[in-house]
């Protein structure tokens, strides 16, 4: 789960938020030194040789020496708490299902607001900040019935497109998400303030840049694989050939997500980009049944999904203790000497999993599974 800020963070936490500050270190190196060293905390006060044979070049190496004098991972984590903004890192337990199934995850996320596991089962809709009166009433109806279905809108809190998206959804009382493209506490663009609490009311502003990014533009086509990411599938509701919106949607295709499309006029260069994408094979959107019968969706199997995945087991002694447990009852005793773990803590997680309705007691010191699918299908997404 996310590391709240009223308690210590773990040491790990603190050295993924000093490695933000060093220039020139991304997400891809951040993993491969947490893979080289064991830890960041070690990766952070690794000599230069031992550094440099990860193939980090000088100027990188020169930025890590410079922050190190600098950067305090605890004046970090206080500088976060300070802003209200919840760190979720790809440690934990409450990261993503589906950013967890990329290739390149984020390593660590940036909330205001929740991040819930009913947003497991997204759909993104972005397109042009221009929408005509046609894109504007398409995104108002694929965010309002998308919400009314249980599916959660992701997009970017862009002008136009984004924005009416979003706002249909919570209009709606659905959930949305916006992936920023600076950090959660720059709003950007500027008159999108109101905007932005009404998402973090009713779902979360996320970034993967630091706190203080400011929006520049080469900032927001790497955020669009977080867009695409999150979600099941993307639809692109008016854009220009030219437009970013189209760069999620090849995010999306790398990713195996389904890419979708929404018909426009012809003869309307905001409907170009759009158009192109259907005629290369992208799903066409002529109403919300478009999408959901694609994605072999309705309302009450995503409610019933949600359900599910809520009752999974959520942290790795539940998971490991469900692994050892079947439709056969098994004593508590043999579960402490299989896991070598304190009688009190196994015995309070089975009680706590039972509440969960993860577990039924068989008899007074023995345990059954309940949801066995669930806890092995949990157990194998990890």
């Amino acid at each position: 789960m996310p590391t709240p800020c009223q308690t210590t963070p773990p040491p790990e936490t603190l050295y993924y938020l000093a490695f933000e500050r060093v220039k020139g270190i991304g997400p891809k190196r951040l993993l491969r030194l947490k893979a080289h060293f064991g830890t960041l905390e070690r990766a952070w006060q690794a000599d230069f040789f031992s550094l440099s044979q990860l193939g980090l070049d000088e100027r990188v190496l020169r930025n890590l020496q410079a922050a190190r004098k600098t950067v305090i991972p605890e004046q970090e984590w206080e500088r976060v708490c300070k802003a209200g903004v919840t760190i979720i890192t790809i440690d934990d337990s409450g990261y993503p299902r589906m950013l967890r199934q990329l290739h390149d995850p984020p390593p660590v996320l940036y909330v205001r607001g929740s991040i819930e596991t009913a947003d497991d089962w997204s759909i993104g809709i972005v397109g042009t900040r221009q929408a005509t009166v046609y894109g504007r009433e398409v995104a108002e109806m694929l965010g309002r019935e998308l919400a009314q279905h249980h599916l959660t809108v992701v997009s970017g809190m862009a002008r136009g497109v984004d924005a009416y998206a979003h706002l249909a959804a919570i209009a709606a009382g659905g959930r949305t998400l916006a992936v920023l493209g600076c950090g959660v506490d720059v709003i950007y663009p500027t008159e999108h303030r109101k905007l932005a609490q009404q998402i973090i009311e009713h779902g979360a502003l996320i970034s993967d840049y630091p706190l203080g990014t400011r929006p520049d533009a080469m900032n927001f086509p790497p955020r669009n694989r977080i867009i695409s990411g999150l979600s099941l599938g993307v639809v692109v509701v008016e854009a220009d050939d030219k437009s970013g919106a189209l760069i999620t949607t090849e995010f999306a295709a790398d990713q195996n997500r389904e890419v979708f499309a929404v018909p426009g006029n012809i003869f309307n260069r905001a409907s170009r980009g759009a158009n192109k994408l259907i005629q290369q094979g992208a799903k066409m959107v002529l109403d919300v049944d478009s999408i959901l019968e694609e994605l072999n969706l309705t309302g009450e199997h995503v409610a019933m999904q949600i359900e599910v995945q809520q009752a999974l087991p959520e942290n790795d002694l539940e998971r490991k203790l469900a692994a050892h447990l079947s439709h056969e009852p098994t004593q508590t005793d043999a579960l402490v000497r299989e896991l070598q773990l304190p009688t009190d803590v196994v015995t309070a997680t089975l009680a706590l999993m039972e509440l969960k309705g993860l577990v039924r007691q068989a008899t007074g010191t023995s345990y059954i599974l309940v949801r066995e699918s669930k806890a092995a299908y949990f157990h194998s997404s990890e």
